[in-house]
């Protein structure tokens, strides 16, 4: 048996789906755990102690007195959380702007995603469009923690829901 790539995405989510105004709430929640925030730090060598050393946080830490998520891991969570949305029929990530760090994130906090369209239009590729978006973050007790707007070139219907 022979699958399609279209299979394997969600048929509402094609460039043509996407209209100017619209909002999401995605599906899912996440609760940012120590390793997340601490390997992905470490991955990419972020040297700050305040995302990986509890210890000097308690004793010294200034503005908190725990760890505190690294930013890069909270937009990460976000943009992951509203990518069955707005990625999956994705073919690039042209670019992420006004990106706000709002709030700190700590571990054990539940992070939500919401995400509006702020613009469609046609693309370079005659098989797809590109799509803006204005994504933002809530924590458990409805803050705002993240926002940013990133802009996607997504597959058009027409050229590759059949294939």
């Amino acid at each position: 048996m022979t699958m399609k790539i279209s299979e394997l995405t969600g048929n509402d989510n094609y460039f043509e789906d996407f209209q100017p105004g619209a909002v999401f709430r995605h599906a899912r929640g996440k609760t940012v755990e120590a390793i997340d925030n601490v390997q992905i730090t470490n991955l990419v060598m972020n040297t700050a102690e305040g995302h990986f050393n509890e210890d000097v946080m308690r004793k010294h830490g200034g503005v908190f007195d725990r760890r505190v998520s690294f930013g890069g891991v909270n937009i990460a969570l976000v943009i992951g959380l509203a990518a069955q949305d707005t990625a999956e029929n994705a073919l690039a990530e042209l670019g992420m702007d006004k990106i706000r760090l709002k709030q700190p994130v700590f571990h054990g906090d539940t992070l939500y995603a919401y995400s509006q369209v702020l613009a469609v239009e046609d693309g370079e590729r005659e098989d797809a469009g590109v799509v803006t978006f204005h994504h933002w973050g809530l924590n458990q007790d409805d803050k705002v923690v993240f926002e940013g707007e990133r802009r996607v070139l997504i597959k058009r219907r027409s050229h590759w829901h059949d294939r």
